[in-house]
Parts: C-alpha cells; structure tokens; sequence
C-alpha cells in the first residue's frame, strides 16, 4: 500500500498541518479522526487493514487529516471564539484539502476530476464528517458517519448563534427547503449515518436526523444497530466491512 506524508501551512488555521495519504489511485476520501484526534489515528488503529482492499485495488485514496477539537468542541475557552476557530478549519478543508484532494487524484486517476470527495469519521469525526456533507454537497458526494452526534450541543451545550447553527445538522437540516439546490444533489449522492445502542453510544440525534431526512426526502441511509453495538473501534471496523462496499458500487 502507497503511503504519503504531507506537512503545508495552511493560511485558513495560519499553522502547519499534517496529513498523510494511503493508495495510489481512486474516488478520494477524507478521514477525520476521533476527537482530538491525529492525522495517523487513522493507520495506528489499524483502519487501514479495513479499507486495504479497496486502497491496494485502487478505488480509493483516502487522505488523513488533523482535527482542531482541542480549540473547538474540547475547549472551555468563550463559545463564539471556539466557533469561530471551528470555522477556520472548515475553509481549511473546503479550500484548501479538497482541491489538493481533487488535484493528487485527478492526477492518479489518468487525468479524471472527481466529482467529489467522500467524508468518513467515527465518533465526532462523524459529527464533523456529517456537516461537511450536508453543508457542502457540491464538494462531498459520499458519507459515511459512525457513531456521531449531530447537534452542536454536545459542544456548545445551550448557546446558539449563527455559525453554531450552520453547524448543528439536526437544526439547519430541520429548517432546510424543499426547493433548495442541494436537494438534487443528495439525491445523486451515497449517504450512511451508523449508530449503536449499546456502552458509550448516543444514538439520539442519529434517530432525530433520520426522522428529519426523511421527512425531507433526501435520502441517506440511516442504519441503528444493537443494544451489544458499543462506541468502540472493534464495531466502526464491521460497520466499515458492512457499508463501503455499497457507498463504492457503481449504480
């Protein structure tokens, strides 16, 4: 398996960030870590043996990446400084990751554009993975969330403002018109939102999002699984075994 290392300043955080990329051709997809997580979070507990046949076969490539929790939703510094800063990263990726993103793989790929680039985490990478989809669709065309939660008061608890609610999934989803622009575009898309019952897990906003969606008509395929299903890096690799291989057929 190709495995790359990449170090750049980004000017959206106006630091340095890290980020290693596994495979040599395919679909892109971004993983963000756990909470507080490292970009080799993705290799040290072991997701890579997960996704190796799709990495060695080349249908993806899939690009690790740094969180900034630890500023953000791990923070007890004033929420509007710590939203703001989240907000930092979100051009981080939108700006500047995804268009390397499309360029390394366009390049592998014989020249191909993809059409977009698909977000995958567990746990609050989920979270954020769940936002970046739903928030930019134009950009994201696959998900695949594990365990998140999607409502920004698991980090901001009762303060509300307008860029915590452009990141709260089950707020701006709820108010989200029926002839926005988006709708087409998710439904051309492959989405999976996963979430057990059992130790650690928090599947109530997974239930919320899935009554939104639906009621919405965008469909995502929200998959609740056992009360033996717990937070835990053993069940995010059967879920991964269970769901990639679906978000990758060709239709």
């Amino acid at each position: 398996m190709e495995i790359q290392y990449f170090k750049e300043f980004s000017p959206a955080l106006g630091r340095d960030m890290e980020c290693k990329v596994y495979g040599h051709a395919g679909h892109p997809v971004l993983y963000i870590p756990c909470q507080d997580g490292r970009f080799v979070d993705f290799e040290n507990f072991n997701m890579t043996d997960y996704w190796a046949p799709y990495l060695e076969s080349g249908q993806v490539m899939i690009f690790s990446i740094d969180t900034i929790d630890a500023e953000t939703y791990s923070s007890g510094a004033d929420p509007r400084q710590r939203i703001c800063r989240h907000e930092d990263w979100i051009r981080y990726i939108t700006d500047e990751m995804v268009p390397f993103m499309f360029d390394m793989t366009a390049e592998r790929n014989g020249g191909c554009r993809p059409r977009g680039v698909i977000a995958f985490g567990c746990s609050l990478g989920a979270t954020h993975a769940a936002n970046l989809y739903f928030r930019r669709p134009d950009l994201f065309d696959g998900l695949l969330a594990l365990s998140g939660i999607y409502s920004t008061q698991y980090g901001f608890g009762d303060y509300m403002d307008d860029l915590v609610y452009a990141n709260s999934p089950v707020d701006y989803l709820s108010n989200f018109p029926a002839d926005h622009p988006y709708m087409d575009l998710y439904r051309e898309r492959k989405a999976v939102i996963c979430c057990g019952q059992g130790a650690w897990e928090q599947p109530d906003t997974t239930r919320r999002i899935k009554e939104i969606l639906e009621s919405k008509g965008i469909p995502v395929w929200v998959d609740i699984w056992g009360w033996d299903v717990n937070h835990d890096w053993p069940w995010w690799y059967k879920q991964v075994e269970y769901f990639v291989p679906w978000l990758l057929e060709q239709e």
